[in-house]
Formats: structure tokens, C-alpha cells, sequence
């Protein structure tokens, strides 16, 4: 496991409420789950510093990753290697909150998401719409 729980800063934390307003998704995890599959598809590695635990949106990985914790687990793993950056546990962690940050501040963004459906076309690929 490569977290048992993690915590959410003030910033993500707002930019969740202000997310979960336009589409109507109530539920933290699972906007949690968009916001890193999307960086995850992203090419580039995510940089910046570990963002501060100081909210009081705290979830256990297995509320946030559900019946595909192992698959998330893997990805995560796989990602690190695929970037060069080892997979120790305290790598896939850290990596694992600045793909969640980066994809919760990419949805965040002012013009990203207007609505549930903005939500759903991100999944698809350019090409195909």
C-alpha cells in the first residue's frame, strides 16, 4: 500500500468544493480518482513540492482507491519506473500527491470544467472527439 491515509491541503480542499459545484460528483474519492488518472495520462513527470496536509479532508487509501486499490497501487508503481524515479515506498508517495495535486489544480482551472459532461470528455482522448 502505498499510503494507509493522506490528508488534503486548504487549496485542494477548496478547489474540490469549487469542483464538486459544477458537476455534481459529491464524493471526495472519486474526484480524487479523476484528478490522478488524468495526471497520470499526462507525459510529463509533476513537479513542485509535496503539498501540506492541512485541511480536515483526511482519506484512508482504500476509500480513496476502493475495490482498485492494487490496480492504482501498480499504476502509481509503474509510473515512478517508467519516469526513472525508483519505487521505493516514500518515491510512490510523494508521487503519488503531486499527481493528485496537479490533477485536482488542472481541473480546478477556470475554464476546465463547466459541468459533469466536461468531466466525462477529459476521458476521452483529443483524437476521438
Amino acid at each position: 500500500m502505498i499510503v494507509k491515509h493522506f490528508k488534503l491541503s486548504q487549496p485542494e480542499k477548496e478547489r474540490l468544493i469549487r469542483i464538486k459545484s459544477k458537476t455534481g460528483i459529491q464524493n471526495w474519492n472519486i474526484l480524487c480518482r479523476w484528478a490522478l488518472c488524468w495526471s497520470l495520462a499526462e507525459p510529463t513527470v509533476p513537479g513542485g513540492l509535496d503539498p501540506l496536509s492541512d485541511s480536515n479532508v483526511e482519506m484512508d487509501w482504500s476509500t480513496f482507491a476502493g475495490e482498485y486499490a492494487e490496480i492504482y497501487e501498480a499504476i502509481i508503481r509503474q509510473r515512478c519506473i517508467n519516469d526513472e524515479l525508483g519505487d521505493d515506498e516514500k518515491t510512490c508517495a510523494k508521487y503519488f500527491r503531486l499527481h493528485l495535486n496537479r490533477g485536482i489544480n488542472h481541473y480546478s482551472a477556470r475554464d476546465v470544467l463547466q459541468s459533469c459532461q466536461d468531466l466525462l470528455r477529459s476521458a476521452v482522448p483529443k483524437e476521438e472527439i
